[in-house]
């Protein structure tokens, strides 16, 4: 009997109904959080929505007990495949003291948490990348068998730390994985607006690394092009750039009319690719996604998307007294 294409990639039925667990649950927790927004609870969203496939399908390719990752502010999907939980992405959005991020002090979507080797993000875009080259140099200098991961926004790989990041990585031959997740608007720029060439994988030649565009859309070809990557990796052969090619959902974030600059037919054409549909439509397809199944994963994520936050709204603020700390030495 052929193989089917999860198998055919090394995947278990087990292992892609986690991955469609972990993507469906991004997507709650979001629509949760926008929710909470608009009710006046919690103060800002941006938003992971259309992006879970390309977040999650990388996450899945790596070494999660191992490898490091430094994402981008919409990689909730990232996050939580390396083992944040939905309480404490709550806690951020509340900005609470427990938010394991900050402590409360960022805004939501600066992640970081050390234990989970999720390195700490900051308010500027793409400072992350030379962070993850420098995580990949020291596992080269140290002779680990680990990778970094760093994603970013289509319009992040115009900054110059994009391209200073990855000529590094490429003169080094450095175990670094980037992943543009590009959906198509820098806030309210579209793509050929920001971008002279026809794909963003394509400066990847400049940096001597391969380059390559993926449906980012579809977790399976994501996971696929980032298991090959950190393979090539892991043996010495350097960096790779990957283009994951998908569609932004909502607006920017929270504070962003989008109307402004595209029309929403377009929105909901971009509709009809959701991951969420296609990918359950595969796994109903093959037989691994039951009608029964789908409601016990329904139900389960429900309730954890109440606890969260039901617990995150009554957890304490941080102290007053608190805001100088770590500020300076004491």
């Amino acid at each position: 009997m052929a193989k089917n294409r999860h198998e055919s990639l090394g995947l278990t039925n087990d292992q892609v109904i986690d991955m469609y667990k972990t993507m469906l649950l991004a997507r709650k927790i979001d629509e949760r959080m926008w929710l909470l927004n608009r009710a006046g609870k919690i103060p800002f969203v941006i938003s992971c929505q259309g992006q879970e496939a390309a977040q999650v399908g990388a996450s899945f390719a790596l070494n999660r007990e191992m490898d490091y990752v430094a994402p981008y502010y919409r990689d909730m999907g990232v996050v939580l495949a390396f083992g944040m939980t939905a309480k404490e992405l709550m806690l951020s959005a509340f900005a609470k003291a427990e938010d394991p991020n900050s402590g409360g002090r960022q805004m939501p979507g600066h992640f970081g948490q050390k234990k989970n080797r999720i390195l700490s993000g900051s308010s500027p875009v793409t400072t992350q990348l030379p962070h993850a080259v420098g995580i990949a140099l020291a596992a080269k200098m140290e002779k680990k068998d680990i990778v970094s991961l760093v994603t970013l926004g289509e319009g992040s790989s115009n900054q110059g730390d994009f391209h200073e990041g990855l000529n590094f990585a490429g003169v080094h031959k450095l175990p670094v994985i980037t992943m543009v997740e590009n959906n198509k608007y820098a806030i309210s720029v579209p793509m050929e607006r920001q971008i002279a060439s026809e794909k963003v994988s394509d400066r990847a030649q400049g940096y001597g690394m391969p380059g390559l565009t993926v449906d980012g859309n579809d977790p399976l070809a994501v996971y696929e092009a980032v298991h090959e990557a950190r393979e090539r990796a892991t043996k010495g052969e350097g960096s790779t750039l990957i283009e994951a090619v998908s569609y932004r959902l909502t607006a920017h974030s929270s504070d962003d009319d989008d109307s402004q600059y595209r029309e929403s037919e377009e929105v909901e054409e971009a509709k009809k690719k959701d991951s969420l549909i296609t990918f359950a439509a595969y796994l109903k397809e093959e037989g691994i996604l039951t009608e029964e199944l789908e409601k016990e994963i329904n139900e389960e994520l429900v309730e954890i998307v109440n606890e969260a936050t039901d617990y995150a709204e009554d957890a304490a603020y941080a102290e007053a007294e608190s805001a100088l700390k770590y500020v300076y030495e004491e």
